[in-house]
């Protein structure tokens, strides 16, 4: 045992540490999370209270001649940045460049009508890393094995 004072102890027998699902709780840490950190950056505390602040949905669908999904993108936009959160083409429709007109219309959206500057995105290694960098995406970020046996790509693209 370690040289430690008798109080450190103490101190650690003083929390119950507990691994719950709770709501409430959740909402509170993400409250007091928050103003950790605009207190601790002048760029988010600039960003609070003004439209920037908040995400923004952005979702664009193509449907084929019967109406139904032929293909869509979802995401969001925050402050000058979209993020792509799913890109899907129908399995009967893909080759046909149906994913980069989805693609480059979020894009065009995001920059043009919501000010956005920037584009990021997370992909695996089975579904389309060389897609988004035949769009100008680049990879800044690689997690290998997550899930075992997978890489998940981080990419992003400047919107200029």
């Amino acid at each position: 045992m370690q040289n430690w004072p008798s109080d450190a102890f103490m101190v650690c027998r003083m929390f119950r540490i507990e691994a719950e699902v709770d709501k409430g709780r959740r909402d509170l840490l993400r409250s007091r999370l928050r103003d950790t950190n605009t207190a601790a950056s002048p760029v988010l505390a600039a960003l609070r209270g003004t439209p920037g602040e908040r995400e923004v949905p952005l979702h664009v669908w193509a449907l084929d001649s019967a109406g139904d999904l032929a293909g869509g993108l979802v995401g969001h936009t925050w402050t000058t940045w979209l993020h792509i959160t799913y890109l899907w083409v129908d399995a009967r429709h893909r080759g046909a460049g149906l994913g980069t007109r989805l693609l480059a219309e979020a894009e065009r959206i995001a920059r043009a009508d919501r000010g956005c500057a920037a584009a990021r995105l997370e992909t695996w290694d089975f579904q389309a890393p060389d897609f988004y960098r035949g769009q100008g995406y680049e990879v800044v970020g690689v997690i290998p094995d997550y899930p075992p046996g997978i890489t998940e790509y981080t990419l992003t693209k400047r919107l200029g």
